[in-house]
């Protein structure tokens, strides 16, 4: 496993292409799940696991890797499942969602694999394990899974969704705004939800989108019936991991369709690194904000609108 992630710095050239590269891993049995590299911070053996009172039950210990305690969350357990029973032979993949690094318990631990974003698919419809589900593709002719690390968190810890007063009372949006709408992209229900409460808040409206292939297409049959798109949403508020588009692709395609390219664009993701907002520039977004904060997202939106 040493060595795994060594050149994940060097992987950016891949983001605003629609590719990706994910981590396989494994849990109680035979299926195969995957996290997208650019999240993980460090692959290792489980290392011995602090118990703490009155934890959160899929947290399994706290683990004290390289200066820094951090939670280990049993996904298995996370998602249903029988807890990982031999921690001696798992392993803990570091990696940090919505500005917190989180230790992710896993069986196995397998290879990494380069994937077009349009080679991963929404999930089946459906209640039980697809619950937990962002996206499945398959390789080597085998259903990968890619869990809704958001919602797992948010079962664990719910983030605050409610905007401060102060900033709603300063939100002086309904005059630039008018009738407009946003659009919201985003794979994970929980995150959408979020988005939504936040500038909800601010009494705007949101559309909502569960990829990038969708809020294009919704995108480009509003523009054929808008003389302008700008008249008919103000804003597009997107992830940046999402199955068929990613944020950064439907982000070069709305800046390359006239019909579109003045729309302002606001990416949105737990996703972290140096590389993000060299991207943005890259491909044409207004801003960049990190997952997952009311007040920066609200305030954001209301700049956006207002300028």
């Amino acid at each position: 496993m040493a060595g795994i992630l060594d050149s994940v710095n060097q992987r950016t050239q891949l983001v605003g292409q629609n590719r990706l590269e994910l981590l396989l891993f494994r849990l109680n049995g035979s299926q195969r799940y995957g996290i997208n590299v650019f999240k993980v911070k460090e692959v290792l053996q489980c290392p011995p696991l602090t118990a703490l009172p009155k934890l959160n039950s899929v947290i399994r210990g706290i683990a004290h890797i390289r200066g820094q305690t951090i939670s280990v969350i049993d996904l298995s357990r996370a998602t249903g499942g029988r807890p990982i029973a031999d921690l001696s032979k798992a392993f803990i993949i570091i990696a940090e969602y919505n500005r917190s690094v989180q230790g992710f318990l896993v069986g196995s631990v397998e290879r990494i694999i380069n994937m077009n974003w349009e080679d991963i698919l929404p999930p089946p419809k459906g209640a039980g394990k697809f619950n937990y589900l962002t996206a499945v593709t398959e390789v080597e002719k085998e259903l990968v899974s890619i869990l809704d690390v958001e919602k797992i968190l948010d079962e664990i810890s719910p983030a605050p969704t409610e905007v401060s007063e102060s900033i709603i009372d300063e939100a002086e949006t309904s005059a630039a705004l008018g009738d407009r709408k946003i659009l919201v992209a985003d794979d994970s229900s929980v995150a959408r939800n979020q988005v939504k409460r936040a500038v909800s808040s601010l009494g705007i409206e949101v559309d909502l989108c569960k990829d990038g292939r969708e809020a294009l297409n919704v995108l480009k049959a509003q523009a054929k019936e808008s003389d302008k798109i700008t008249d008919y949403y103000a804003l597009v508020i997107s992830d940046i991991e999402m199955p068929e588009m990613d944020g950064y692709t439907l982000t070069a395609e709305i800046r390359s369709d006239p019909a579109l390219r003045d729309l302002k664009v606001i990416l949105h993701t737990s996703l972290s690194g140096v590389f993000n907002q060299a991207m943005v520039d890259k491909v044409g977004a207004n801003a960049f904000i990190a997952k997952f904060n009311p007040d920066e997202l609200a305030s954001a939106v209301r700049e956006s609108i207002e300028s």
